[in-house]
């Protein structure tokens, strides 16, 4: 497992490189960046610890792809490859662990990363080929595919809602539709092969539309359920649902563009670190939308006007 985790140092320092920064400049930079961005979001924000446990999930998440882990799996036996996955996940939140440690949040930071452990061994447990329905078509396969790897969340998501409503918390209620949002967002974390867009009979503009109304239509539906028990018993709290509920579009739509803004290519660290910050401060959304969205028929245009 030290190979393992030397390659992926090296790995890291070759995408700052290639992404123009010095590593010397880098790992004084980025650490330098995200202090000043989570100081920024808990001196600005009262839901500061939920945002970064959307983050954390987001980043777990992406080490669950299935080509990923086959390839671990065929390297490690099942013993070492559990511990190598639960310690990486665990590395993972080391940066937020330390800046929730250093606000006093030590019980938040035990539950986050007891529930990156979790998941991590709920994957194990769930690695079994049968196959889970989906209340979705198989036109969108982002959501079909994903929804069986996280099926799980759901139930939890809903339960935090039952709680939030038994406590009056309505705080830990929001946390429960952003965590569908977030889980959502990583459906879009995978690009297709070329082939399957090029197959849609459509214009770029239409074929980005016709992507994010499947996108928003799916995570409505999913978060029906939070959305109603929300707006109906935390009624006079209904405008800051609505805020959440159109940040949660926001950032989908997002993804979707940023997805296909480097088609077909995978997103590159740029376009990840761009995507991070704006979690630091939604506001700069209105720069990376249509940033990304004209980047996106750019590359579409090459494909389906052919």
């Amino acid at each position: 497992m030290t190979e393992y985790f030397q390659l992926q140092f090296k790995m890291l320092n070759r995408r700052m490189i290639d992404f123009g920064l010095p590593l010397l400049i880098g790992y004084t930079l980025v650490p330098l960046v995200f202090i000043l961005l989570s100081n920024y979001l808990f001196e600005n924000t009262e839901f500061a610890i939920y945002v970064y446990g959307l983050i954390v999930i987001s980043f777990v998440s992406k080490l669950s792809e299935p080509k990923r882990n086959d390839f671990l799996k065929s390297i490690f036996n099942k013993d070492k490859y559990k511990k190598l996955r639960i310690i990486e996940n665990v590395i993972y939140c080391l940066p937020f662990t330390f800046f929730l440690v250093y606000k006093n949040q030590f019980a938040f930071a035990t539950m986050l990363n007891l529930f990156v452990i979790i998941i991590t061994l709920l994957n194990f447990s769930t690695n079994i080929n049968i196959p889970i329905p989906t209340p979705f078509s198989k036109k969108p396969f982002e959501f079909s595919v994903g929804f069986r790897k996280t099926f799980y969340i759901f139930p939890i998501a809903y339960f935090l809602t039952y709680i939030s409503v038994s406590v009056g918390n309505f705080n830990l209620g929001v946390f429960s539709l952003l965590l569908i949002g977030i889980t959502c967002f990583s459906y879009y974390s995978k690009i297709e092969n070329e082939y399957f867009v090029w197959n849609y009979n459509l214009s770029s503009k239409e074929f980005l539309l016709e992507k994010t109304k499947t996108c928003l239509l799916n995570f409505s539906l999913l978060s029906l359920p939070i959305i109603i028990t929300l707006g109906i018993l935390f009624f006079n709290q209904i405008d800051i649902l609505i805020v959440f509920i159109l940040l949660c579009y926001a950032y989908l739509t997002t993804i979707i563009f940023a997805k296909y803004s480097s088609f077909p290519n995978e997103m590159n660290m740029s376009q990840g670190i761009l995507i991070a910050t704006s979690f630091m401060f939604p506001p700069i959304l209105l720069i990376f939308l249509p940033l990304f969205y004209f980047q996106s028929i750019k590359k579409l245009n090459v494909v389906l006007n052919d």
